[in-house]
């Protein structure tokens, strides 16, 4: 189903449409004019078309970029982005994701068409199209807003927009540009620091493990690591611990690539490895700054690594991040990187493996049967089974249009236990730590997903 729309961004009204028809929408952007004709002669009575509610207010919007390195040059396009209708569909497109709760927006240019998606709970979803003729200005209104050099069309370059929706809110937007065959591809990723402020109890951590993760980071010193892949909600659960750890007693330090939420009372320093800046020389410069919380982005080699082991080690609570499957492995890559067993055994006190899973609407989650064999298939334990529990499915109404809405975290929360620490004394690997670390009752990360279908938060689709 093709349908005319002057603003691409009104996606509820195309939602309506497709939940209404059930078919495959293809939103076609038209001149207004153009429509305003063809409503004026096919419409039967002098219903409009409802107002916009996002219009008043958006030649307002305030913008301050990031990088105050890169320039505006010469690009055939105004510096100052005066580009009216280019300007609106911007404003609009950003104003649209903020509201839908998405995580990241991508403005795609392709040879005979230039696409908008977003990313929401995971998933990327188109929401506009534009001519294609536009795509240069739209990227380079997207520049200027970052303060990026809109001359210069070869290179990827990143920035920072502030956009100032009113006088008491601000959301930050990370800027990359990528060039491609058919022009400049900008994706924004949206640093909404609301998430981190939530606090624990809303970010889907089970009380055994909620319990762990607060004593853990209330310790005076030792190594909290955080692992799991991009987009898996690591920076959350580190600036919840540092939410939960700031205060007028605390020295808190952090180093980070780049600084995505900004925390008042928090000595934030980004990473620039062309002057200097690296995690390990970082960490060097928190040791002498009388640190009491010190928090590392990333561990990424052995020398950042022994520097936080060695901090944890002197009296500070140190808080990263590694990129592994699990927790086990998270112990296992330390010791691949080169660290002493000792120093590890010493120093971490607590692993967080953690992946994001859509929660299910329930507005319209629909509860499923399935055979026992199939549960016990999924993972399902016969207890678990004989207990009984109800399962429940994606459906799609109006309020989700997919079945699902917001997200829920997934954990595995393993301790430093002293049979764990015999292991790693021991030279032993991601098997044997997993093997104890559940023979201690710690779930992985696929019980820790099934507990959440059995509490109808998700689906076993979405784990």
């Amino acid at each position: 189903l093709f349908v005319g729309i002057t603003d691409p961004t009104q996606t509820r009204a195309l939602d309506d449409i497709k939940f209404h028809t059930n078919l495959v929408v293809e939103p076609i952007l038209v001149a207004e004019d153009q429509l305003k004709r063809a409503l004026d002669l096919w419409s039967t009575s002098n219903d409009t078309l409802g107002g916009d509610d996002d219009e008043e207010g958006l030649d307002n919007l305030e913008t301050s970029g990031g990088d105050d390195d890169m320039a505006a040059g010469d690009s055939g396009v105004d510096a100052k982005g005066d580009d009216t209708p280019v300007v609106k569909f911007v404003n609009k497109v950003l104003i649209d994701a903020i509201k839908r709760g998405a995580s990241d927006i991508h403005f795609e240019p392709y040879e005979t068409d230039y696409r908008v998606r977003l990313r929401i709970d995971g998933i990327l979803k188109q929401v506009a199209k534009a001519p294609v003729k536009l795509n240069m200005r739209i990227a380079a209104r997207l520049k200027v807003m970052a303060q990026l050099d809109i001359a210069e069309k070869r290179v990827p370059q990143d920035g920072r927009i502030k956009l100032n929706l009113s006088k008491s809110k601000q959301i930050d937007f990370r800027v990359s540009t990528l060039p491609t065959l058919f022009g400049e591809k900008v994706v924004l990723r949206i640093l909404d620091g609301s998430a981190a402020k939530l606090g624990i109890e809303k970010l889907g951590y089970e009380d055994d493990q909620q319990e762990l993760f607060v004593n853990a980071v209330k310790k005076p010193y030792g190594m909290v690591l955080v692992t799991g892949p991009t987009g898996s909600g690591k920076t959350v659960s580190l600036y919840t611990a540092l939410n939960i750890l700031n205060d007028d007693q605390r020295n808190i330090s952090t180093v980070e690539d780049p600084v995505e939420i900004r925390v008042p009372g928090i000595n934030q320093v980004q990473m620039n490895v062309k002057r200097g800046m690296t995690f390990a020389a970082a960490l060097r410069s928190f040791l002498r700054q009388d640190p009491d919380v010190i928090m590392v982005g990333e561990i990424r080699d052995l020398e950042t690594a022994e520097i936080g082991i060695k901090a944890a080690q002197t009296g500070h609570m140190v808080l990263s991040t590694l990129h592994t499957n699990d927790a086990p492995q998270t112990i296992a890559r330390l010791m691949n990187m080169g660290v002493a067993p000792f120093n590890i055994t010493s120093s971490v006190t607590l692993v967080i493996a953690q992946r994001l899973a859509r929660r299910l609407c329930n507005n319209c989650k629909r509860a499923s049967v399935l055979p026992e064999h199939a549960l016990l298939a999924e993972g399902f334990t016969q207890a678990e089974i004989d207990a009984g529990f109800t399962l429940y499915e994606a459906v799609g109404c109006e309020e989700c249009t997919e079945g699902y809405k917001g997200r829920t975290g997934i954990y595995q929360v393993m301790p430093m236990s002293d049979q764990i620490a015999a292991i790693v004394l021991e030279g032993g690997n991601a098997m044997q730590i997993a093997e104890a670390a559940q023979r201690a009752g710690v779930r992985d990360l696929r019980q820790s997903a099934l507990l959440k279908v059995r509490n109808g938060l998700t689906s076993l689709a979405e784990i």
